[in-house]
């Protein structure tokens, strides 16, 4: 039994074109994100302080704003109820920052109005750390011991991980349609202003989508494998 890892087809037409797609959304990102963090809105608002206009106009008093460290490393942490900007959306009143900032909130008013997709992630959490941390050696064991069980096993522990990334994109989607909403209703910025928002996040929601894509074509490989070497 031979496991066909050194594919080259599979490397040069499915693999190299997904990393070469996640390249260029993250290039996206980072180039609509500087264009509109560049620009301050009319407001003359900062991330912080929309969030915690979005998170007080929807009763959500108790959740703290932190400022913290990174470059977009921005982020709601249901656990201790916080809502964290990076330094840059935290302080700047630009229109990105605005976006960023209300996503985030998003994220908590879906934990606070117990949206069934959060929940169902969080649930998947301790299980997607296991297969993490699992994964990678039964793959291996099944290469060099020659057990085709073990990719089946493998197979099972990856599809996990595919399904969590396939959960999380209805998440951060609705995340950043209810930002844009608030955004609209709550007057944080103009109608202008919010099409650049619209941009902002809808180049970082696409980064999840080809995650998505790339956790599939290595599951498709992982079956592919499993039943050469049955």
């Amino acid at each position: 039994m031979t496991f066909y890892l050194n594919d080259y087809m599979y490397y040069l037409f499915v693999i190299v074109p997904i990393l070469l797609l996640i390249f260029i959304v993250n290039a996206r990102v980072n180039m609509i994100y500087n264009k509109y963090s560049g620009e301050r809105n009319s407001r003359g608002m900062t991330g912080a302080e929309a969030a915690r206009r979005i998170l007080d106009m929807e009763g959500l008093r108790n959740v703290r704003i932190e400022k913290i460290g990174g470059h977009l490393t921005d982020h709601f942490d249901p656990r201790a109820n916080v809502l964290r900007l990076s330094a840059k959306n935290y302080d700047e009143d630009s229109i990105a920052a605005v976006g960023v900032a209300a996503h985030e909130a998003g994220h908590a008013i879906q934990h606070a109005r117990k949206y069934v997709p959060v929940k169902l992630r969080a649930a998947m959490v301790p299980a997607i750390k296991m297969s993490n941390w699992i994964y990678l050696p039964v793959v291996l064991v099944g290469v060099f011991a020659n057990l085709p069980i073990m990719f089946h096993i493998a197979i099972g522990f990856f599809l996990l991980t595919t399904v969590f990334q396939f959960v999380t994109l209805p998440v951060e989607f609705n995340a950043s349609m209810r930002a844009i909403s608030i955004i609209q209703s709550g007057g944080l910025l103009n109608s202008q202003e919010i099409g650049g928002a619209k941009k902002v996040l809808w180049a970082a929601s696409m980064t999840y989508v080809v995650a998505l894509l790339l956790s599939l074509a290595q599951l498709l490989r992982l079956f592919i494998n499993s039943r050469d070497n049955d």
